[in-house]
């Protein structure tokens, strides 16, 4: 049985197997055995102390400790377990007061509260403490508070006589009020506070609340709020901090984390914390609209926090268009090329479009250039190289570099600019593309032996790591290498010593046409172009002819803008370019820019080649060129005799053509009259046109005219008489042949030689024959073997005339051909052309 003495401390484990008893003595009591079931207990006196006993706590796990409390110490009592058996611990040499002591069933730490702070004691010794000062009286924990009750302070010696006057009799309680107080020791504060009159007798928790029993007998019951309700009472007195531990202490979702943040961040912003504020707002990120956030930063003071929260949405990939652009605004505002550059190679997700806009619109073309060819924007990098930082030779250099199909619409698209700007390099990618020879660019590394110590290891230490390789395969990546194997990069020149033999790659190489346009305004680059296409030889014949009138064509425009030796150079250029018979070229181009040009030669050349010599002649008549008619007249007149007549006619155009070719003239009149190719008449009616030629000039001509057609009239007479005399002759013998008897007196037969004899066979063409001699079988028409041949031949003719009446297109070509019309005329009338047709 327990003592009579007076119970100061009394504990219990939770299913009451041991119980702890503390006495005023200073002795502790443990109880053990079945006490639910009352079958039998045991007890046993496990400490004694002079000072009493104010507390004991069990600590349960594998061992049983229990925690003793005087007046002035802190003990530990293994009870059971190992270390049983074992003297008090002494903890800590400062004890508290009765009630002052209790343990955190959730963390198993021993509670003591003293008048300056409250302390904690766990296995290894004491623990945190946290200050709050004032006598205590009673502690106790509910949920994650600690639970005080402070003893009422001493009466003052000497009341005010005014304040008993004015209160009466109350004025006494005033003095003995106890004071309620819940602490959250995690978080550091007064969860709640408050006055009793009376003093608390005791505090216990129950049915999930805190009550509170006074000495009057009054039982308080206390009910913990719920989080929302303790975060708007805390948002209203500004605790923002105390309310973003709280919440996180309750584990709430990250949104009504970020919620907490935000509202902590817009009461900083109010203050004129920005600093503070946008670190809050930096931490809400996730669940904030951005646009709440950065209107709030807008002013060009707080710039520095606008680019902090602008570059932490990039950071967690919530940035839009708008958000890209605002920040590379600020960028560009502050001219802060490195956090520019940083933003851009951070690998940080963005809009595109958006930022390389902002570079060229900001004036960071590299930033620009380094965007675009790190997304692959091929056109994009070409487009600033060219129209922003005019880098004409980088640009040129990044086509080089890319593939077919991506280089030749970038060089197409700028080649005017870049035939401006590089004309050798520009001409001589679009030779390499329209060959079939292009090559993408490489950056080549080539091993030098080990270089000698001293300067020269210098000197090649500073050489250049890379230099650009045109018309490499990309079969080396350029990579630095170790200084103790040091590589140099061939230049361009170098190159012809290290071949590839690897051929270019395929692509469909384009008609020549297509890049006529890019090389306006730069003949010198076209004509090399042109040159190199022409020299390739392996195009189809429609891209043949395209190179070499264009060529042509050039030629004939930088003559005309050169003189003297210069423009006879590139005259006898383009006289080379047309000259020979199988020339790729439409004779009428070349006719029709000659003329243009004023290219003679070309004209002639090619008319020649055509056998247009009339067009020769008369390209120089209406020129005006004497000297160049007189040439072309001697050089194409035997061939093309109808130049005369037309020379006859420009000889006496004028006085000034006539002055010039008085002595040709005759000449050309001697060939007329020699050849026929003019009546005297019509010769007569030429020069009497333009009334320049004088009488005395064709008086010899007229003379020998006029004396040949005498001597042609008198022959002509003589021969009618000689035909009528034939002719009549011939009426003559026919009507002897059929009126009267024909006398033979031939004697030998015309076929053997010999006598005839009879049979003998007579023909009226005086021609005898032996009968035997005619070998005649039958009884058809006997002819004379000797006269047969001939009459044959006049019989076929005149079939052949009778035939030949009717083709009157005969008679029409052969009177368009003739010269004497008039003789032709009475040809076809002597083969009954002109007859009448015969009647059955």
């Amino acid at each position: 049985m327990i003592s009579l003495l007076q119970i100061s401390a009394f504990a219990a484990l939770d299913n009451l197997s041991q119980l702890a008893v503390g006495f005023a003595n200073g002795s502790v009591t443990v109880i053990r055995g079945d006490l639910i079931n009352d079958r039998g207990a045991k007890q046993r006196t496990v400490f004694e102390s002079e000072e009493p006993i104010t507390g004991v706590e069990f600590r349960d796990g594998p061992t049983t400790t229990l925690y003793l409390a005087t007046t002035g110490r802190i003990l530990t009592l293994t009870i059971s377990g190992r270390g049983q058996g074992q003297p008090a611990k002494n903890l800590e040499d400062h004890g508290c007061g009765v009630g002052c002591m209790t343990v955190d069933s959730k963390s198993g730490d021993i509670i003591v509260a003293r008048d300056d702070a409250i302390y904690t004691y766990g296995v290894n010794g004491r623990g945190p403490s946290y200050a709050y000062e004032g006598p205590k009286q009673l502690v106790s924990v509910f949920h994650d508070f600690v639970a005080l009750a402070t003893a009422p302070k001493a009466e003052p010696t000497s009341k005010p006589s005014v304040l008993r006057r004015f209160v009466g009799s109350q004025a006494n309680d005033l003095y003995r009020t106890s004071t309620f107080a819940l602490l959250d020791t995690d978080l550091k504060y007064v969860a709640h506070t408050e006055s009793l009159v009376a003093q608390v007798r005791t505090i216990f928790a129950e049915w999930g609340d805190l009550f509170l029993l006074t000495l009057d007998g009054k039982l308080f019951r206390y009910h913990e709020k719920t989080l929302v309700q303790k975060l708007e009472i805390l948002y209203q007195r500004d605790l923002y901090v105390l309310a973003i531990n709280l919440a996180q202490k309750a584990g709430v979702d990250n949104a009504q984390r970020n919620t907490i943040l935000r509202k902590y961040g817009d009461c900083l912003h109010k203050k004129g914390d920005y600093d503070t504020a946008m670190q809050q707002y930096l931490k809400a990120i996730d669940n904030t609209e951005p646009s709440q956030v950065i209107r709030k930063f807008l002013d060009s003071q707080r710039i520095n926090n606008l680019i902090e929260y602008l570059e932490e949405l990039h950071e967690h990939d919530k940035a839009t268009v708008d958000h890209t652009t605002l920040l590379l605004n600020c960028y560009a505002k502050l001219k802060d090329t490195e956090k520019l550059e940083t933003f851009i190679k951070s690998g940080t997700n963005f809009d595109l479009e958006t930022a390389i806009a902002m570079c060229r619109q900001g004036g960071y073309y590299d930033q620009a250039v380094y965007l675009s060819k790190k997304h692959g924007e091929h056109d994009r990098v070409v487009d600033i190289l060219i129209e922003d930082s005019k880098n004409y030779d980088e640009a040129l250099d990044y086509i080089a570099r890319q593939r077919p199909d991506v280089a030749y619409p970038n060089f197409m698209r700028y080649a005017r600019v870049l035939l401006e700007h590089c004309p050798e390099e520009t001409t001589s990618l679009f030779i390499d593309y329209y060959t079939g020879k292009f090559r993408p660019r490489e950056d080549v590394i080539v091993p030098l032996p080990q270089a000698p110590s001293g300067g020269a290891a210098s000197a090649v230490q500073n050489l250049a790591s890379f230099i650009p390789l045109p018309y490499r395969q990309a079969t080396t990546v350029a990579t630095p290498v170790p200084m103790d194997s040091q590589q140099l990069a061939l230049s361009d020149r170098d190159m012809a010593t290290t071949g590839d033999d690897q051929g270019p790659p395929e692509y469909d190489v384009p008609k020549p046409r297509t890049a006529f346009s890019s090389f306006v305004d730069h003949p010198d680059q076209f004509i090399v172009f042109l040159e190199a296409c022409i020299k390739e030889g392996n195009m189809d014949e429609k891209n043949k002819v395209d190179l070499h009138t264009t060529l042509f064509e050039v030629y004939l425009e930088v003559a005309a803008s050169k003189t003297g030796a210069e423009k006879r150079e590139w005259e006898a250029k383009a006289k080379t370019l047309i000259h020979g018979q199988d020339i790729p070229m439409d004779a009428s181009n070349v006719l029709l820019l000659s003329h243009l040009s004023g290219f003679r030669d070309g004209t002639v050349l090619v008319r020649e080649q055509q056998g247009l010599r009339f067009d020769i002649f008369r390209s120089y008549t209406s020129a005006g060129d004497t000297a160049g008619a007189i040439k072309a007249l001697r050089k194409y007149g035997p061939e093309e005799p109808q130049l005369y007549p037309a020379a006859l006619a420009y000889f006496t155009s004028s006085p000034k053509v006539l002055e010039e070719a008085r002595d040709e003239l005759d000449e050309v009149l001697k060939k007329i009259d020699e050849d026929g190719l003019m009546a005297p008449l019509q010769v007569i009616q030429t020069l009497s046109t333009n009334a320049v030629a004088s009488l005395g000039m064709v008086k010899k001509y007229l003379s020998d005219t006029i004396e040949r057609e005498r001597k042609e009239i008198s022959n002509n007479r003589r021969l009618i008489e000689s035909y009528r005399t034939e002719t009549d002759a011939k009426r003559k013998e026919m009507e002897e042949l059929g009126t009267k008897s024909a006398v033979f007196q031939t004697r030998r037969c015309s076929a053997c030689g010999g006598s005839l004899d009879l049979p003998t066979v007579h023909f009226l063409c005086k021609h005898s024959f032996h009968q035997r001699c005619l070998n005649q079988a039958g009884n058809g028409d006997i002819e004379c073997p000797k006269c047969a041949p001939t009459n044959h031949n006049i019989r076929a003719f005149r079939k052949a005339q009778e035939e030949s009446a009717d083709r009157h297109e005969m008679f029409l070509d052969g009177l368009q051909r003739s010269r004497d019309k008039f003789g032709t005329i009475s040809e076809f009338f002597g083969r009954g052309v002109m007859a009448a047709p015969a009647t059955e």
